[in-house]
């Protein structure tokens, strides 16, 4: 059975650096699950295609069809890496307002790679201050390495060096967890609604 890897950024510049790393940690962990040999299948999402979805769903509590097809993607995949630029030392409102647009069960349990960018080194501690919050919140199955990028990281935009090597490392936690989890994660199943004489013939008098 091939394995499902989201990548979800909430860049916003084209091209976005934070795409690039999350692209970088997805490949680093498809390539440590061949090397178990278990097939997986990176996807990307990119958030700023779905802005106005995600801003609609937060006023009207409606998701459209094709962010709704889009939820479904992120929350029926084996393992997600989520990644944010820094702004105003956060994440990315569009991805803040991503993640409360959920079902606050639909990422539990699931394998979590935290990645971010930034345009310093300092802004590093935004994974364990603000991400790190949220996706205990959300239950998610967090990994132990993230993934922070400054510029200085990229070395002629190829996110090499040191830079590789956290991306490898969570890369291969990720399938780890992947290969571990899939069997046992809970999956939701489809509510069905029965029909309406069907729930009156199920009282029971003093229940």
């Amino acid at each position: 059975m091939t394995q499902s890897i989201v990548v979800v950024s909430g860049g916003l510049g084209v091209p976005s650096t934070s795409r690039m790393l999350g692209d970088q940690i997805g490949e680093a962990a498809r390539a440590a699950l061949a090397e178990r040999g278990i097939g997986a299948g990176v996807g990307t999402i990119e958030l700023r295609d779905f802005a106005v979805d995600i801003t609609n769903n937060m006023l009207t509590r409606y998701a459209s069809p094709r962010l709704a097809e889009m939820i479904d993607t992120v929350t029926g995949a084996d393992g997600l890496v989520i990644v944010s630029p820094v702004f105003t030392a956060s994440v990315s409102g569009l991805l803040k307002s991503f993640l409360d647009v959920l079902d606050p069960q639909a990422l539990e349990g699931m394998p979590v790679v935290m990645a971010a960018t930034g345009g310093s080194a300092r802004h590093s501690m935004v994974l364990e201050f603000v991400m790190r919050p949220i996706f205990s919140y959300l239950r998610a199955a967090i990994m132990p390495t993230g993934v922070f990028a400054a510029p200085e990281d990229w070395g002629s935009d190829t996110g090499g060096g040191h830079l590789a090597e956290r991306a490898a490392r969570a890369g291969a936690e990720l399938a780890a967890a992947i290969e571990g989890a899939a069997p046992t994660r809970r999956r939701e199943e489809p509510m069905t609604s029965l029909p309406f004489e069907q729930l009156l013939a199920n009282i029971r008098p003093g229940a």
